[in-house]
């Protein structure tokens, strides 16, 4: 486990983080006790676990064709340089003997609803970001253990226990320190930044390892003499607002480990979907179909693992030339079912056929989803995020 020491000179009542008793345990007016859970690559840790000659090897879970790109991939390929959303003839190049396993959606739902499960004995204050991980809030918890560090090293003794997969966490007062902590003692480790430490950890941190900094936004940060949290945190709202516009107050609050958003147990996404991108153009119309029957399988399984209700649904397709085609219908009520949603999106696609000219990717989302609230802190420098649904 990984402490932070303290390096300021900032008075709070410290969380109750240590695994000892002691009345310590309230956290401070406007303070919370998160927890971050992030699974340690999970999709090639599953294949790994159900496969056990995979153990110790290479894996990549992800298309192996020209244009796969790697969802994730084991540690030992990474030692390579392979990671996730890279291209998959990228990755082979780094690490020939790279194995590639297609991603198993359903059994990563079910997975993820075990350990849901754990996270749900002790708060019912869980917001799940991905199959893979979720914020807790342990300030009060139904079992009346008063330590956040105690409830992550409990939740990381189950999820072994209970799955045959490990977890890393991280521990702090609030959701932007706590996700910085879960990724410093990775894989299978736990860190905790206790109240007052949270500045004095950021400042040491290059930004790229900010969430919403991506490489282009590392760059342009770069070029502005910003490479660490203490550069960041060096600049003034104004010159902030000057270079980066509406992300400039995320930014400012960042650089200081301020973040004020609650934990929000079930809090919405603003769609959830999946998408294909084939080895080789399709312009069948009945291979079309038969791709949209796999991709609606998996969307509408991530639908219900979300427990989410939507009324928008789009297809999306893009040409062999790069250029997108997308048609949506949106419904006065949520869509009630895998069958309305099945006859939505292929109402939509025979729509679009016969094809103008050949499609690359094929792809599916749900919108409108009820409950839509907060949104995450904003990309910077442009970055696009890719989607690996």
């Amino acid at each position: 486990m990984h402490s932070v020491q303290s390096l300021t000179a900032l008075s709070f009542v410290a969380m109750a983080d240590d695994t000892s008793e002691s009345d310590d345990d309230a956290a401070a007016p406007g303070l919370r006790k998160v927890i971050h859970v992030d699974m340690d690559a999970f999709y090639a840790s599953v294949e790994q676990r159900d496969d056990p000659g995979l153990r110790g090897k290479p894996v990549a879970v992800g298309g192996d064709g020209p244009r796969g790109v790697l969802s994730t991939c084991s540690y030992e390929a990474r030692k390579y340089g392979c990671r996730s959303a890279m291209p998959s003839i990228t990755a082979r190049r780094l690490c020939p003997d790279l194995i590639f396993r297609r991603p198993r959606f359903a059994v990563y739902t079910e997975i993820s609803r075990q350990i849901r499960a754990i996270f749900r004995d002790y708060t019912p204050h869980v917001e799940p970001l991905s199959l893979d991980e979720a914020y807790l809030d342990v300030t009060e918890d139904l079992k009346g253990i008063g330590s956040a560090t105690r409830i992550a090293e409990l939740i990381r003794e189950r999820i072994p226990a209970e799955t045959g997969l490990t977890a890393s966490a991280g521990v702090s007062y609030n959701k932007f320190l706590a996700k910085l902590a879960s990724d410093q003692n990775k894989p299978d480790g736990l860190c905790v930044i206790r109240p007052g430490e949270g500045a004095a950890f950021v400042a040491a941190l290059p930004v790229r390892r900010f969430f919403g900094i991506g490489p282009r936004g590392a760059e342009k940060m770069a070029a502005l003499g910003i490479e660490t949290g203490a550069d960041l945190a060096a600049r003034d709202i104004t010159f902030l607002r000057d270079h980066f516009g509406s992300q400039a107050d995320y930014l400012y609050r960042a650089a200081r480990g301020i973040d004020l958003r609650r934990v929000k147990a079930n809090r919405a996404r603003k769609s959830l979907g999946a998408e294909r991108t084939f080895d080789k153009d399709i312009s069948s119309g009945s291979a079309l179909r038969e791709v949209l029957e796999r991709i609606i399988a998996i969307t509408w399984d991530r639908i219900e693992s979300s427990a989410t209700r939507g009324r928008t649904v789009t297809l999306k397709l893009k040409h062999a030339d790069f250029s997108n085609l997308t048609r949506a219908r949106s419904l006065a009520q949520p869509v009630a079912d895998r069958a309305q949603f099945a006859a939505l999106a292929h109402g939509l696609l025979d729509e679009v056929l016969p094809l103008a000219q050949p499609v690359r990717l094929l792809g599916l989302t749900l919108s409108h989803i009820d409950g839509e609230d907060e949104a995450s802190p904003p990309q910077v420098g442009g970055d696009a995020q890719l989607s690996l649904l």
